[in-house]
């Protein structure tokens, strides 16, 4: 009873000194999602698409990565491009993108973990992106991407039609609120249950797995994201508490890239609009992208440009 009541006191001021020291990146990301969800939200992202239908793939990329989009609004995004007859490239690229990063995910991800880790973060979702998309041309110009769409109506009944509220502070405001709120529960969360964990696991478990130097520790990580990873605003913190265990940087950056993008919700939104040749290739982009990004940060690290 002594160590489970010792362990939860240190947990609890772990959390609550990692607080202090990211409460600022938390406030900031929640002002810049109430913005972003205000000024730029689903049907602003279409019709951007729309206008720059020639840039395709790279237009995809920069509306996936600049949107703090749900699955759902995700999956409306990828529907008016179906709609507006739009080749499997942007698709691909928008749906690698989408659910990596976000502005406010930037900010959150750089009070965790750095800003070299998050700036690698973000470039890897524009780089994957990128790289799905043209991929996806590729094949789909030899034709094995034919019959692979989904006709399905729109996942949310506002995707269509929806009721905005008149634009203005008052509006950022409660969306900040809502935003805010949202990301300190998730991060008190999981920041307890990560630091809960390592108090019971052996430090050493977590490096012999994860740690630097293990050749299979990115591959593990990347892999293990597939079944095992929540989201993006709660696996951060956890992952911030497993950093601390001896997990390598290249490994946490594996788990976070494969496991955003092949998260339940991201999965379940792509095979509802695309069967599994797309699926399929959507998911071998993050995990063998996730994987090279790994690795590549983990050397770079070990040769101190970053």
């Amino acid at each position: 009873m002594s160590f489970i009541l010792s362990l939860l006191i240190d947990t609890l001021l772990k959390v609550w000194h990692t607080l202090l020291g990211n409460w600022p990146y938390l406030l900031i990301s929640a002002v810049v999602a109430a913005l972003v969800s205000v000024y730029m939200d689903q049907d602003r992202a279409s019709a951007f698409l729309q206008r720059n239908r020639r840039a395709g793939v790279v237009a995809a990329t920069a509306a996936a990565v600049g949107t703090p989009l749900c699955s759902c609004g995700t999956m409306a995004v990828i529907l008016g491009m179906m709609a507006g007859l739009m080749p499997w490239g942007p698709i691909v690229a928008f749906l690698v993108s989408s659910p990596l990063t976000s502005p406010q995910e930037l900010i959150y991800s750089a009070g965790l973990f750095g800003w070299p880790f998050a700036l690698t973060f973000f470039g890897a979702s524009i780089v994957l992106g990128l790289g799905g998309g043209l991929m996806a041309s590729v094949i789909e110009s030899r034709g094995w991407f034919a019959n692979q769409a989904r006709f399905v109506k729109e996942c949310c009944a506002s995707a269509t039609k929806r009721v905005r509220c008149k634009v203005g502070p008052w509006l950022v405001l409660i969306e900040t609120y809502h935003a805010g709120r949202r990301l300190l529960l998730l991060f008190l969360v999981f920041a307890f249950v990560g630091y809960f964990l390592n108090g019971l696991i052996p430090a050493h478990w977590v490096s012999t797995l994860f740690g630097s130097g293990k050749v299979y520790s990115i591959p593990l990580a990347a892999t293990l994201a597939l079944p095992f990873y929540v989201n993006t605003e709660a696996s951060l913190p956890l992952v911030r508490a497993l950093l601390e265990a001896g997990m390598s940087q290249g490994a946490a950056l594996a788990f976070l890239i494969t496991g955003a993008g092949t998260s339940f919700g991201a999965m379940a939104g792509a095979l509802t609009v695309a069967r599994w040749r797309v699926v399929g290739l959507v998911v071998a982009t993050l995990w063998v992208g996730a994987i090279s990004f790994g690795f590549a940060f983990n050397m770079l690290l070990g040769t101190g440009m970053v």
